[in-house]
């Protein structure tokens, strides 16, 4: 890993990473552990707020260049701040699996999606992570596919064994 790339990137990413990284681990955590505890509910509220910074960061995140400085992935920003809201009130109405099913999208949208993409070649993290200017772009961007599709494949296991 080289964090040079990181280090010289514009605070807003700096930012962007700094949440990302704990919402990720900590939010897997969350997901696979007992639900309804006080940890839980004390965990969750700081996973919400880290998730929200994250999402806020992103849209001072100009990588991509589509749209007046807005991409295609800015749209799950958006759809992880409605989501961190949307569960926030089906869990103090009560509704606890629309809630469980609304932060499950929140975290494959917002972790593994969103991460799909900043791993992508040409991207700062594709750079953190993958330094050695000798791998195949295409082999590596495959790589990054595969590992989050089986992640992501694992995770959807876990959960079906919770219900």
């Amino acid at each position: 890993m080289n964090f040079e790339p990181l280090l010289h990137a514009p605070l807003a990413v700096q930012l962007h990473v700094a949440t990302v990284i704990p919402a990720a681990l900590l939010g897997a955590f969350i997901l696979l552990r007992r639900k309804g505890t006080r940890l839980h509910k004390y965990l969750g509220r700081i996973w919400m707020v880290l998730m929200v910074v994250t999402a806020i960061t992103s849209f001072f995140i100009h990588q991509i260049n589509l749209l007046w400085g807005f991409s295609p992935i800015h749209i799950l920003s958006v759809l992880v701040i409605a989501g961190c809201i949307r569960s926030v009130i089906a869990a103090r109405q009560g509704a606890i699996g629309l809630h469980r099913k609304i932060v499950r999208q929140v975290y494959f949208l917002g972790i593994v999606g969103a991460g799909l993409f900043a791993f992508l070649p040409g991207r700062i993290m594709h750079a953190v992570a993958f330094p050695d200017a000798g791998v195949s772009q295409l082999a590596t961007g495959a790589a990054v596919v595969v590992a989050v599709l089986l992640g992501s494949s694992f995770l959807r296991h876990k959960f079906r064994a919770i219900r």
